[in-house]
């Protein structure tokens, strides 16, 4: 067994995961996890580049209102935050980056046997 697979069996519990949302805090404004990737990082912003148009609309539109809320200092009402359920079923920008990976791995191997 992997150490991934150990981690997501025995300590990564639905549970655990509900915790650590509400403990990061992104939810309430707004955000899912997957808006708080590091940009700067090239297979993200290639990942962020692949994204459809309305997709793409939408994360930045939670960004934005985000940032707003940071520098008014507040937060959404209670009734818009995130939701743990809705933010795991929007993990959209992770197959993306799943490709732009696994290009990356096939370059790096075609670059060796050629």
């Amino acid at each position: 067994m992997s150490f991934k697979a150990f981690i997501q069996k025995t300590i990564a519990t639905k549970g655990v995961k509900h915790w650590f949302f509400k403990r990061m805090g992104y939810n309430k404004y707004g955000l899912y996890y997957n808006d708080i990737f590091d940009e700067r990082m090239p297979e993200i912003q290639e990942a962020v580049r692949r994204l459809p148009r309305e997709i793409n609309d939408a994360r930045i539109y939670r960004i934005l209102r985000a940032q707003q809320l940071t520098l008014t200092h507040t937060i959404l009402p209670p009734e818009q935050w995130t939701k743990f359920e809705d933010d795991l079923n929007n993990r959209y920008l992770e197959p993306y980056i799943e490709e732009v990976n696994k290009e990356n791995k096939e370059k790096k191997q075609w670059a060796k046997t050629h």
